[in-house]
């Protein structure tokens, strides 16, 4: 595909650019006979905290595993929501997440202004292991949320943690999905990787988890882990795209298994966090060669079902 054209802010879209990318991503969907996409893996949250976000991907941090990240999509967040819109994404999320304690609830409470702003956001909320995690979760679930979101990584802490379990098993029982980044790229941290969610999953097996990332770049552990948990699904967020597959592949004779998980993989793109034009994630999709029905399941019809919409 074409390159998107910039503006003169760095990492920024067009509006040019997005009508022209909106277009390409409607035929896309269009031709699927598609009413829409649906995007479990977006991020909204404070402006502060994401232009803090932003310089971080800005100066290369290690979490990024050092890699040049420049953002596509750097509007306002009306732009932003605009942006989605125009490429028909029926339904997304506020994946918003803390990095130590005493942010989760507070973060949970502008997600839910924001949800209430935007009827076409599912209602996202966050946790981290800390005492009153249970309260605020339940809190949480009671008041809507429809999707948490869990970042390993940045939160460096450890999803088996005994503080946290309560939490879980709430989550469990509401049948209240979590969005989870939890595998090693691009960069591992301490509590990364297939052991820690296998011990979550012992506990507590009927916790929808949708592991971010397809789990990279331990993505036959996780495909694994969804093979032996049928609540377990996978988003497909930044995995198969040339910007991944040029230092984490998708290992090809894994092929198979994702298509016989068809019914549990999630489109998930990042956006508005993306080192390149939207499009391509669902290029990248169409590219594995896996049929349309699959690609109709992940890019609408598997989140559908699961959101009931």
């Amino acid at each position: 595909m074409a390159p998107v054209s910039r503006t003169s802010s760095p990492g920024a879209t067009s509006d040019v650019a997005v009508d022209e990318e909106a277009g390409e991503v409607r035929r896309f969907w269009n031709r699927l006979g598609l009413p829409g996409l649906i995007d479990v893996h977006t991020h909204f949250m404070p402006e502060r905290v994401l232009h803090k976000v932003w310089e971080y991907f800005d100066a290369q941090g290690p979490l990024t595993g050092g890699l040049e990240w420049p953002i596509s999509y750097r509007q306002q967040e009306a732009e932003r929501t605009a942006v989605l819109r125009k490429f028909g994404v029926r339904a997304f999320t506020s994946m918003l997440y803390p990095h130590k304690p005493g942010m989760a609830r507070w973060l949970n409470g502008w997600a839910a202004e924001f949800a209430h702003r935007n009827p076409d956001c599912l209602h996202t909320a966050t946790l981290y292991p800390e005492p009153g995690v249970e309260t605020y979760v339940r809190e949480a679930v009671e008041a809507g949320a429809r999707v948490f979101k869990a970042h390993v990584q940045v939160g460096a802490y450890d999803p088996a943690d005994e503080l946290i379990q309560r939490a879980w098993g709430v989550l469990a029982e509401a049948r209240v999905p979590v969005v989870i980044h939890c595998g090693s790229g691009p960069a591992p941290g301490k509590y990364t990787g297939p052991e820690p969610i296998a011990q979550v999953l012992a506990r507590h097996p009927k916790l929808r988890l949708i592991v971010a990332h397809m789990g990279m770049p331990e993505y036959g552990d996780f495909l694994g882990i969804a093979e032996q948990y049928a609540e377990v699904r996978l988003d497909t967020t930044m995995t198969f795209t040339d910007f991944t597959e040029a230092f984490m592949p998708f290992p090809r004779h894994a092929l198979p298994r994702l298509a016989g998980l068809g019914d549990r993989i999630l489109l998930g793109s990042d956006f508005p966090n993306i080192p390149y034009p939207y499009a391509h994630q669902l290029h990248a999709l169409e590219r594995l060669g896996l049929g349309p029905e699959w690609l109709r399941a992940v890019c609408h019809d598997n989140a559908a079902t699961l959101f009931g919409l």
